[in-house]
């Protein structure tokens, strides 16, 4: 694996509290900023073997946020922007911009290009847009923006990635070791034990197990461990039926990676998460209601909103925002 960024990792670790679709697409993102390589590898190969992995590549979040804030067709948290370097001989950089999208969403194709244009307006640098598909619904799958009238058209097409489609290749995910092959794993299983929970333990068992089976450093262990248990929710009494199951399996393998302090950390996480993710969101709301019902003044007031953390608070203040006249 490659050297990770501790920054990177840090926000992965936090990350992992809740299952509402936004916090889902949340963890993804960090699970690329930590796996880039990997991810290029798994999910693009080809593009990937183009990439010059020998320079650095750069995540310019800050600077998709200042292209796309204004967009009336909103910022999804998941939206990834990175500049990579080509195996081409010249000092030629590449801006990436992936998307991760966790539910079917109309007018999708239009905002991808969209953001497609104005990071190529903001750079003039070519961008090419990668999509991964990680909902549910087999026929949605968007992979093209078209408008043609009377001899003027705009035709954009971009690469589609369905995480579903791996269902059919569970023998080639179980013989990778690429990290993104367990995220992929986990999703998947995650999705299709909804409501059984017996079966939903016996493959957070199995997953967590195949980590050690693959011989993964304590490091990806730890992270990839995160994702899992993050994702993959169980009642309390099962819940305390997993550790004890994970307990076993490190004495097997003599190891002892996952430790009660590191289940401490996840729950003291997954509650900060959740709390984090929620104000948020909240926020967001709240500034997109201010500027379509009041326009200018009304986000005159989002200095004073984005220093309230209680959620009661923002909540009012949200559904004050949406029966005001």
């Amino acid at each position: 694996m490659k050297d990770l960024h501790k920054e990177d990792c840090k926000i992965f670790e936090e990350r992992y509290g809740g299952i509402e679709v936004s916090e889902q697409d949340s963890v993804w993102k960090e699970a690329i900023k930590v796996y880039f390589k990997e991810f290029m590898e798994f999910f693009f190969p080809e593009i990937g073997k183009d990439i010059d992995w020998e320079k650095d590549y750069e995540f310019l979040d800050k600077e998709l946020e200042k292209i796309t804030q204004d967009a009336e067709i909103g910022r999804r948290l998941a939206d990834i922007l990175v500049k990579v370097y080509l195996k081409n001989g010249r000092e030629m950089w590449l801006l990436i911009h992936i998307e991760v999208q966790g539910y079917p969403e109309e007018g999708f194709e239009e905002r991808i290009y969209v953001y497609n244009y104005r990071i190529f307006d903001r750079y003039r640098r070519p961008v090419v847009s990668l999509v991964v598909l990680t909902d549910p619904v087999k026929s949605f799958r968007p992979s093209k923006y078209e408008r043609v009238y009377w001899g003027f058209g705009i035709k954009f097409w971009f690469p589609v990635v369905k995480v579903i489609d791996y269902r059919e290749r569970w023998e080639e995910l179980e013989g990778s070791k690429n990290p993104f092959a367990v995220i992929v794993m986990t999703h998947l299983k995650e999705m299709e034990t909804k409501g059984r929970v017996d079966e939903r333990l016996f493959w957070k068992v199995t997953l967590v197990k195949r980590l050690y089976e693959k011989g993964y450093s304590k490091e990806d262990v730890l992270l990839l461990y995160k994702f899992i248990d993050w994702l993959v929710t169980l009642p309390e009494e099962l819940t305390e039926k997993f550790h004890e199951e994970v307990k076993k399996i490190e004495e097997v393998r003599k190891v002892a990676y996952i430790t009660t302090a590191e289940r401490i950390g996840i729950k003291k996480g997954f509650e900060q998460g959740m709390q984090q993710g929620m104000q948020q969101g909240l926020k967001e709301a709240i500034e997109l209601g201010l500027k379509l019902k009041f326009g200018v003044e009304g986000l005159k007031l989002l200095p004073e909103i984005g220093k309230i953390k209680e959620i009661e608070h923002l909540r009012a203040i949200k559904e004050a925002i949406e029966i005001a006249e």
